[in-house]
Order: structure tokens, then C-alpha cells, then sequence
């Protein structure tokens, strides 16, 4: 059973920038499509980006995080990133991290039903 553990929310104003991590203790992700999905009050789940296990290179973004958001993975801390610029009030939601091992190396998904396993969520507040 893969754990996954996100850190690096908090409360940022209007413009600022937060860094969001996922790890996976006593496992590798290597295997594994991460993605980063968010969910604001009242809101249906939205996928933010993925990247592809560390035998493929493709990582997407959703439009609405796209040239503001950067998702990338150290595979020697076994941990995935996602860095985030020129937050907006609208950004405010608690993020999540998820896994799915691909049928296709060189692909990732942005689609939540194809993720098998899940952070708890970490926080995000934008100010205004």
C-alpha cells in the first residue's frame, strides 16, 4: 500500500509563491504517474498536473495552473514537486497528491479515477 504524504501549504498573498510536496515513506515512486488534483469549499475535485513515472518525461497541466505552476520530481529524495507562482485568491483549495502505476511509461493522465492512491491534502490560502 503506497502512502503518500503532502507538506507545503499555508497562507501566501495575492502574487506569492509556495512549493508542495509529496513523498512516499518506506516507498519508491519511481513507478508511478504522480499527480496534483485540488479541491476548493463547495467544489468538485480538479486535476492541476502530472508527471509520468521516471521512465517517461511527459508532464501536463490543467489551463488553469498552466505557465504559473511547475510540477517536477527528485528521484533521489524520492519526492514530487509542485511550485507554484502568481497565486491567485482562486488558487485557495487544499491540494492533494495521487499515484497510479501506468500502463504506458512514457504517459500521464490527468483524470482522478485512474489514481489508486491519495494524500491527506495540505492546505493552500491565497489572501487577497
Amino acid at each position: 500500500q503506497l502512502q503518500l504524504v503532502e507538506s507545503g501549504g499555508g497562507l501566501v498573498q495575492l502574487g506569492g509563491s509556495l512549493t508542495l510536496s509529496c513523498a512516499a515513506p518506506g516507498s519508491t515512486l519511481d513507478d508511478y504517474v504522480i499527480g496534483w488534483f485540488r479541491q476548493a469549499p463547495g467544489k468538485e475535485r480538479e486535476g492541476g498536473s502530472c508527471i509520468t513515472s521516471s521512465a517517461g518525461s511527459q508532464i501536463k497541466y490543467a489551463d488553469s495552473v498552466k505557465d504559473r505552476f511547475t510540477i517536477s520530481r527528485d528521484n533521489g529524495k524520492n519526492t514530487v514537486y509542485l511550485q507554484m507562482n502568481s497565486l491567485k485568491p482562486e488558487d485557495t483549495a487544499v491540494y492533494y497528491c495521487a499515484a497510479y502505476r501506468p500502463m504506458v511509461p512514457s504517459m500521464c493522465v490527468i483524470h482522478s479515477y485512474l489514481f489508486d492512491y491519495w494524500g491527506q491534502g495540505t492546505q493552500v490560502t491565497v489572501s487577497s
